[in-house]
C-alpha cells in the first residue's frame, strides 16, 4: 500500500478526485432506505448512518449486499452535525445506534471516536492502510477530496477566473458593481465541511481575513449545502463559489460543461477525506465491521473510484481510475491534506469556534 505524499503519485492520484457525484444535497428532507435481505434467512440488519446522497449510496449498499443476502440494511442519509447528534444521543440513551457512520465532517468524526463513541474494528487491509487515514483502528478515511472554487462561464467569457485568493480579491475590486452579490461559499454556521474549510484556511493563509472582507463588501451570499451553491452557479445567479467540495462541484461541471467550470486554487489547495468508524453502540457490530472491510477492501474502494467518482485511498486502487483526461494539472499545486488524528478536535473547541465565527462575521460586515 503506497502511502499518499505530496509527489507526482498523489497528483496522479487526485486525478480520479476531479470526476465526482453529488454529495452535499438537501439532506435535511431525504427518506431513509430500506433494503430487505435478498435470501429467505434473514442474519441481520446493518444500518448505516452517512452524509452521501441516498442515491449514489444505492450502488454501494447493493454491492456489500450481493455478497451478504441474508444481510437486512437501512440506510439514513443525513447533514454532518445531525449525524454527529444522532450517535451521541442514541448512544447516551443506552443505545443501539448506527452500525456504521460515514461522513465528510472528519472533525466530528474523530471526536465520536476521540470520546469513546466509536469502537477499535481491524480489516484485512488495516495493516496496509495509510497511517495519516488511520486513528487507533477506530476511524478511518475512505477518500481523498479537495476544495475548490467554482464558476459560472458565461460570467467570465471574456476574462479569466480567479486562481488563487488574491486573483479572487483583485476580480473583486476590478468592479465591484459587477460583482456585488455574484459570490457564495457555505454558511459556515451551519455547514460542517464549509466550517472546516474556512478553519484550516484560516491556518494556512494569514491574510484569509482580508479575503473575506472583500467578499464581504461583494455581499457574500451563503448558503448551507454545496446543491444550493451550485445551482445558482450553474443558471448564473452567483459567478463565483469559494470552497466548494471539489467532488461535488466537478460532478456539476461535467453534467453541465458550458455552465460550470472549477479550479483547484494555484496558492494551495485543502484536501479533506470521509471518515468512516464503526459505533460502540452498535446494535449489530459484526455487521458494521464487514462493511468498513469491504469498504477497505480492493473491490471497494475500485466502487467508490469508478461507480461512485468518490476517490479511492488506495492508491493502486486509484491508480487504476485515473481518467485518459484530467480536469487540469496537478503538478504545480501546494496540496494540504488533513490527517485523521486528535489535531482535529481544536477545530470543535466551542471557544475556538466562537472565535473564528465572531471573526467571520465582523469581516463580513466590514468591521
Amino acid at each position: 500500500m503506497y502511502v499518499p505524499a505530496l509527489g507526482q503519485p498523489l497528483f496522479r492520484f487526485l486525478n480520479a478526485a476531479l470526476i465526482a457525484v453529488p454529495l452535499l444535497g438537501a439532506a435535511v428532507s431525504a427518506q431513509p432506505v430500506l433494503l430487505p435481505a435478498l435470501s429467505d434467512h434473514s442474519s441481520g440488519e446493518l444500518t448505516i448512518y452517512s452524509s452521501l446522497d441516498n442515491d449514489l449510496a444505492l450502488p454501494m449498499l447493493k454491492a456489500f449486499q450481493s455478497a451478504h443476502p441474508d444481510i437486512t440494511i437501512h440506510y439514513e442519509e443525513l447533514l454532518t452535525s445531525a449525524l454527529y447528534d444522532r450517535v451521541v444521543h442514541e448512544t447516551d440513551a443506552g443505545g443501539p445506534t448506527a452500525d456504521f457512520v460515514f461522513s465528510s465532517a472528519m472533525d466530528l468524526q474523530v471526536k465520536l471516536a476521540n470520546d469513546g463513541y466509536a469502537m477499535p474494528v481491524i480489516t484485512p487491509d488495516t495493516p496496509d492502510w495509510p497511517d495519516w487515514a488511520n486513528w487507533r483502528d477506530t476511524a478511518y478515511a475512505l477518500t481523498f477530496e479537495p476544495a475548490v472554487f467554482a464558476y459560472n462561464k458565461q460570467s467570465f467569457a471574456d476574462t479569466t477566473p480567479p486562481e488563487t485568493r488574491l486573483d479572487l480579491m483583485e476580480w473583486i475590486e476590478s468592479d465591484p458593481d459587477l460583482v456585488h452579490g455574484r459570490i457564495g461559499t457555505y454558511d459556515i454556521t451551519r455547514s460542517g465541511v464549509g466550517y472546516l474549510f474556512m478553519a484550516r484556511d484560516q491556518e494556512l493563509y494569514q491574510g484569509i481575513w482580508d479575503v473575506v472582507a472583500a467578499m464581504g463588501r461583494a455581499d457574500l451570499r451563503q448558503y448551507p449545502t454545496s446543491r444550493e451553491l451550485l445551482e445558482r452557479i450553474t443558471d448564473g445567479r452567483l459567478s463565483f463559489g469559494y470552497n466548494l467540495l471539489g467532488s461535488y462541484a466537478t460532478d456539476w461541471a461535467r453534467q453541465y460543461p458550458d455552465q460550470v467550470g472549477v479550479i483547484l486554487p494555484r496558492d494551495f489547495t485543502v484536501v479533506i477525506s470521509r471518515v468512516a468508524l464503526v459505533p460502540a453502540s452498535a446494535g449489530s457490530p459484526e455487521n458494521g465491521a464487514a462493511f468498513l472491510a469491504y469498504m477497505m477492501s480492493e473491490e471497494g474502494q475500485l466502487l467508490l473510484s469508478q461507480t461512485l467518482r468518490l476517490s479511492a485511498v488506495s492508491l493502486e486502487v486509484a491508480g487504476q481510475t485515473t481518467p485518459a483526461g484530467s480536469l487540469q494539472d496537478l503538478s504545480g499545486l501546494r496540496l494540504k491534506p488533513l490527517p485523521v488524528s486528535p489535531g482535529l478536535l481544536a477545530y470543535l473547541d466551542q471557544a475556538t469556534r466562537a472565535r473564528l465565527l465572531e471573526r467571520w462575521d465582523r469581516a463580513i460586515a466590514g468591521r
